[in-house]
């Protein structure tokens, strides 16, 4: 029986992706930064266990507890959005910290196992703003562009070793609490300076309103396929409108 450990599983795509595996019989650990429970059902192949991935022990002991992994999928992060004008240097290492440093670190704990056995697989959930013109994401993009760049390199680098690296690139999902989180609670006024503000209330509205968007589902599936491609494929845009931009791209 086959075992992935996930991040960020509290909510979104990480619970969605959390359930998918389980449902299809793999063993799951499932880590959060503040684990809660009946977030997940109870299970003798589902394992909650805690993973704040800006913290080197907690990924450390997450890894350990774990044991031997087929599948690590790196979905944790934090969105943003703002005028960088007005994003203090504060926030972008926030993002930074998350998004692009803590895939990186639970990447390099999991990487000798996955060497030492000959076989392994990571999934780095990224974002479709690599994919198109995104305004009010210039450092969320950043962070997620940068992961895109790292998981090129290591998978050139892990090929010899017989152990993959792969992206998954959501679209749009709108029920997710992506704006929220991004506005860290607070108002599109607040976080935008009064210039831009008259642009920023058209794009957040033409965001909203999208036809075509993405399910948690759709990352889900998508991640699974990803896991399991044997054709070298790289890159995996999830839901139908980042496909839409990936082959617009």
């Amino acid at each position: 029986m086959k075992t992935v450990l996930i991040t960020g599983t509290s909510s979104g795509y990480g619970r969605e992706t959390a359930l998918h595996f389980h449902e299809r019989g793999w063993n799951v650990v499932a880590t959060m930064r503040t684990p809660r429970p009946g977030l997940l059902p109870e299970s003798d192949r589902l394992h909650v266990v805690r993973l704040d991935v800006t913290r080197p022990e907690t990924v450390a002991a997450a890894v350990e507890a774990a044991g031997l992994l087929d599948v690590l999928v790196n979905n944790a992060g934090i969105p943003s959005i703002g005028v960088f004008e007005a994003t203090p240097m504060d926030r972008v290492r926030e993002v930074f910290e998350t998004n692009t440093f803590g895939v990186m670190a639970t990447t390099q704990a999991v990487l000798p196992q996955f060497r030492e056995r000959g076989s392994g697989v990571v999934v780095n959930v990224t974002s479709s703003v690599v994919l198109g013109h995104m305004p009010l994401t210039a450092v969320y993009k950043a962070s997620k562009a940068a992961v895109e760049g790292f998981t090129a390199s290591l998978a050139l680098e892990l090929a010899p070793f017989g152990v993959l690296a792969k992206t998954v690139e959501p679209g749009a999902c709108l029920t997710t609490n992506f704006g929220e989180s991004a506005l860290d609670g607070g108002s599109l006024e607040e976080a935008v300076p009064e210039p831009y503000l008259p642009w920023a209330e058209k794009v957040m509205a033409g965001f909203m309103n999208q036809d075509v968007f993405t399910t948690e589902r759709d990352v889900a599936e998508t991640v699974w396929r990803a896991a399991h491609d044997t054709t070298g494929q790289l890159r995996f845009p999830a839901g139908p409108d980042a496909v839409q931009l990936a082959q617009a791209k």
